[in-house]
């Protein structure tokens, strides 16, 4: 195994007439309209509230 190089190299630039294929992607939000009751709190924070009424 080698060490790191002692003259890095940068990126290589792309060849003439390749292209970047992209791909747009959800990032998986979701609207949830301002009428909508609030979600129920997960596990850990019902115990805290729980732990904090004692």
């Amino acid at each position: 195994m080698s060490g790191p190089s002692s003259s890095p190299r940068g990126e290589r630039a792309g060849r003439p007439g390749a292209r970047w294929e992209t791909e747009l992607r959800s990032s998986g939000e979701q609207l949830i309209p301002d009428d909508a009751p609030d979600p129920r709190p997960n596990r850990q924070t019902r115990r805290a509230a729980r732990r904090r009424k004692k």
